[in-house]
């Protein structure tokens, strides 16, 4: 299997409404798979949840990777993720990701900082939502 990035797996969770979402994890993230988002953790479950929540919340959107590295099974990244919600706000959200990889290629866990970066404030709390 081709090892995952960032890109691939926003893009399936979030801006891909035809591809199921438990699909879109399954391709992405183990089955063991932890995240630490804004020092709050959560298993894959909550985190299926998280991403079922955003895509009711989100109508398009689109990711920017600034830096991105590998190193055998480490990967890390700065991307600024850009959101319009249904509502019609917009809101851009910088991302510091620093993750594991499973010998598969799939994040087995990610541990991000968020930072808003244009929106409203109460979009600060996206990367958490449930």
């Amino acid at each position: 299997m081709t090892p995952t990035g960032i890109t691939q797996a926003v893009n399936d969770l979030l801006f891909q409404p035809g591809l199921d979402l438990a699909e879109a994890v399954d391709r992405h993230f183990t089955p063991d798979y932890r995240q630490r988002t804004d020092g709050v953790w959560s298993d894959r479950d909550s985190f299926t949840q998280h991403m079922r929540r955003l895509r009711s919340l989100v109508r398009s959107g689109h990711i920017e990777v600034h830096d991105e590295f590998r190193d055998g099974l480490r990967y890390a990244d700065r991307h600024t993720v850009t959101l319009t919600q249904h509502n019609g706000r917009t809101s851009r959200t910088e991302v510091y990701l620093f993750a594991r990889l499973a010998p598969d290629g799939r994040f087995q866990r990610v541990e991000e900082t968020t930072l808003l970066l244009q929106g409203h404030p109460d979009d600060g709390n996206l990367g958490l939502v449930k």
